[in-house]
């Protein structure tokens, strides 16, 4: 089955509307941390201050993550994450409301790590609905649930992208007011959408089905991916921090977001492409060679010295970024009870952007010592660190799956 013919399959089973309702639903968490960034920055006249309360949101959306996905496999995700959906709408308007009544930039912060507490991780979530929602594939499933991994990966990637290029034309046209308003708009919209859509029905069904046999959650497999996820994070983070250290020292600070949307579009374009990946190019050989590009393709960032000679770089390092999470990902999914994975998939969303706060901060130190270029040295080391836990932790991650793995559902 080629990838086209996969992604058609899919989205047949589930009717295209789930799939534009599961993609706008992740929108609200890509532009908030900006969008959060750029309100409480205007209303200041403090980057500190902005940048204090828009790391609050992402630690806090990190911290809460697992327990909202441990509550989705419980009690299923239309409750859960409706509540999220609606509580973190709740939370961005009432961020408005404390910057723009002039309280201190305490409250704000206050306000940011709560709403971060409440935004849902549609990602992880959308991605524990698919081997529920292809169970009546027969022995096509595995293949299914590999290009549904890759599409979600490719989504994510594209969110990331397009969130705070949404949140950047909301300020040209309005305000950093309007940009985080119609984040908290889509999301009461399309979150409870995805919330209240048939399929979380059909995936609590089948999890719940699963929960005598409910299994421990942080295998030392699990451990190995969150680890994985930690590195790739601090990847985004350094040759974001790295970016804007080189676009303002260009004299186009603003131009930041969009040189950093470029390693998106590789990411996104790569994703996809892992569909067609054979199937006896096993899952740790894959994170093997990916975490190995990770490591060759960021090594040119050192040599950059200008924006233009940064465009091609970052083309080509992101892609490698969305297959190395595809596959982090999927073998997370493969190694956890069924009764678990929407703790597993939010726990691995959580490291990634714990990954993120990591690497900016380092990133950052190193910048304020010499400038871009120890920034992005944060992101080699990470992909260095990347190959030896990949290669390390092969037996670990091939004994899991040997143990978890059963041979594809014969047809009657």
């Amino acid at each position: 089955m080629s990838p086209i013919d996969s992604y058609r399959h899919l989205f047949g089973l589930t009717g295209r509307t789930y799939i534009v309702v599961a993609f706008l639903a992740r929108m609200p968490l890509a532009m908030s941390q900006l969008g959060t960034l750029l309100l409480v920055s205007a209303a200041t006249g403090s980057y500190g201050a902005g940048g204090f309360c828009a790391g609050a949101l992402a630690v806090a959306n990190a911290a809460g993550a697992p327990f909202w996905g441990a509550r989705a496999d419980r009690l299923g995700q239309r409750r859960v994450v409706a509540v999220q959906s609606l509580g973190g709408a709740a939370g961005l308007v009432a961020l408005l409301l404390v910057v723009n009544t002039g309280l201190p930039w305490g409250a704000a912060a206050v306000a940011s790590a709560a709403t971060g507490l409440l935004l849902p991780q549609i990602g992880p979530l959308a991605r524990v609905r698919w081997r529920p929602i292809t169970a009546e594939t027969g022995p096509r499933q595995h293949r299914l649930v590999d290009a549904a991994f890759s599409y979600e990966g490719a989504a994510d990637e594209a969110s990331f992208v397009l969130g705070p290029a949404l949140v950047g034309l909301g300020v040209s046209i309005a305000s950093p007011t309007a940009a985080l308003a119609l984040a908290a708009l889509g999301l009461a919209v399309f979150g409870t959408w995805f919330a209240l859509h048939e399929t979380a029905t059909v995936t609590h069904a089948a999890t719940s089905a699963g929960a005598v046999v409910v299994g421990r959650l942080m295998t030392p497999a699990l451990v190995v991916l969150c680890l994985a996820q930690v590195l790739v994070g601090t990847v985004f983070g350094s040759v974001q921090t790295g970016t804007s250290v080189l676009a303002t020292a260009a004299g186009s600070a603003g131009a930041t977001g969009y040189f950093h949307a470029l390693l998106g579009v590789g990411s996104v374009i790569a994703g996809l492409a892992v569909a067609g990946l054979p199937a006896h190019f096993a899952l740790p050989a894959r994170l093997r060679w990916f975490a190995a590009g990770l490591l060759v393709l960021s090594a040119p960032l050192l040599l950059v010295g200008s924006l233009p000679a940064l465009v091609p770089v970052l083309l080509v390092l992101g892609c490698t970024v969305a297959p190395y999470m595809i596959t982090t990902f999927t073998l997370g999914e493969r190694v956890t009870p069924v009764s678990r994975t929407g703790a597993a998939m939010t726990a691995l969303a959580a490291a990634t952007g714990l990954g993120y706060a990591i690497g900016a901060a380092a990133a950052g130190r190193l910048a304020d010592w010499g400038g871009h270029t120890p920034a992005y040295a944060v992101t080699v080391v990470a992909g260095a660190a990347a190959v030896i836990l990949s290669w390390s932790g092969a037996h670990i991650l091939t004994a899991a799956l040997a143990e978890r793995t059963a041979p594809p559902a014969s047809v009657d």
